[in-house]
């Protein structure tokens, strides 16, 4: 099987109460995990609103498998509580398990169980089990019922693991890295599943992922994790209106005088000493431009510097506007702004440093 964790069947486990709209349907307060010295999550927040899409974003090894396993209870935390629904844990409770869609990384079915016996022996699990359910998720997926588990492609099983995962109708659905292996078919393919079942059910989703296009394609909120730490939590809209590259615009040469060039060179016409030009003329003093700042954001408390992509011929950085209005302030004289797209405010993030290569 997959790696949710085994739930003991028990006829008279409650009705999940009704959740209040406002109440998130999973949060993650302070998560910190350690393996010995080497803080692999460390102090996270984490907020999945009802009803919507949350692309859990980071490169490999930036904490997210070690983030959901905490959450699911296959890990316990060093520090930090988890809240589903509006309560509060220390550890996910098997009760809590069942109101939980699970999607791990890789699949480990029981290599002779065909999709209709894996069905039959993981309803016994879930008592809000839907056989029909099931049945129309087999078919919508055209996974072969009685095929054996070992005989589906890679794609094949991570659909047998969605269809498990949404059969007992979960209030929550965490995938982590579904697409990982797929290729870009069926990777287009499950991404719709999932926002289908958003659209269709209100289904609540947390996926994690490496991918910028997926996050674009389907995720209606944003975590971006690094080092195990929440670098960016929020809108996606909102986060490509708060960040921007700043550049310095190269400095313009020194103004000429061209008819004193030409005289000097031997070309045109020589100024004469009659000329009004050999006449002593007043001296004003030079209007110097004023020095530009080595950076123009450093001091501003309403930025935040995520990238310097600075080089001997010009200086350039990466900000985050963190003001109501964002880039609403006049840019400071001998520098521009332009917008980036999701790819590159993700490798600001996340991404190798240029002064590091």
């Amino acid at each position: 099987m997959s790696e949710t964790a085994t739930l003991p069947a028990e006829s008279d486990v409650p009705t999940p109460p009704s959740i209040p709209v406002e109440v998130p349907a999973l949060r993650a307060i302070g998560l910190v995990r350690h393996y010995g010295r080497v803080k692999v999550v460390n102090g996270l927040d984490l907020e999945v609103p009802r009803g919507k899409i949350y692309g859990f974003l980071g490169r490999n090894g930036a904490g997210k498998t070690t983030t959901i396993r905490m959450l699911m209870g296959i890990l316990k935390p060093t520090r930090g509580e988890i809240e589903f629904f509006g309560e509060r844990t220390k550890r996910t409770t098997i009760p809590l398990k069942r109101r939980i869609g699970y999607v791990s990384q890789s699949q480990h079915f029981y290599p002779w169980m065909s999709a209709r016996q894996l069905g039959r022996f993981v309803s016994g699990f879930y008592p809000t089990w839907d056989d029909a359910e099931y049945d129309r998720l087999l078919g919508l997926l055209d996974i072969p019922p009685d095929r054996r588990s070992s005989q589906l492609s890679g794609g094949m099983r991570m659909k047998l693991a969605l269809a498990l995962a949404l059969a007992h109708h979960p209030d929550l659905l965490i995938l982590d890295e579904p697409t990982a292996g797929l290729d870009p078919v069926a990777q287009r393919e499950f991404l719709e599943i999932i926002k289908n079942q958003s659209r269709n059910h209100g289904r609540t989703t947390l996926f994690s992922t490496h991918r910028i296009d997926e996050v674009e394609r389907a995720a209606d909120k944003v975590g971006i994790i690094d080092g195990g730490m929440m670098r960016y939590e929020g809108p996606l809209d909102n986060l490509r209106a708060d960040v921007r590259r700043v550049i310095e615009i190269p400095a313009t040469e020194s103004p000429t005088f061209p008819e004193i060039e030409a005289a000097a060179s031997g070309d045109g016409d020589a100024v004469s000493l009659e000329s009004p030009l050999a006449a002593p003329l007043p001296v004003t003093p030079l209007a110097l431009p004023p020095a530009r700042p080595e950076n123009p954001f450093a001091n501003r408390d309403d930025y935040e510097l995520l990238r310097d992509e600075s080089l001997p011929s010009q200086r350039r950085y990466i900000y985050r506007c963190l003001a109501e209005n964002p880039w609403a302030d006049a840019i400071p004289a001998g520098w521009e702004t332009e917008s980036l797209n999701l790819e590159d405010i993700f490798l600001a993030y996340a991404g190798m440093k240029v002064a590091d290569l």
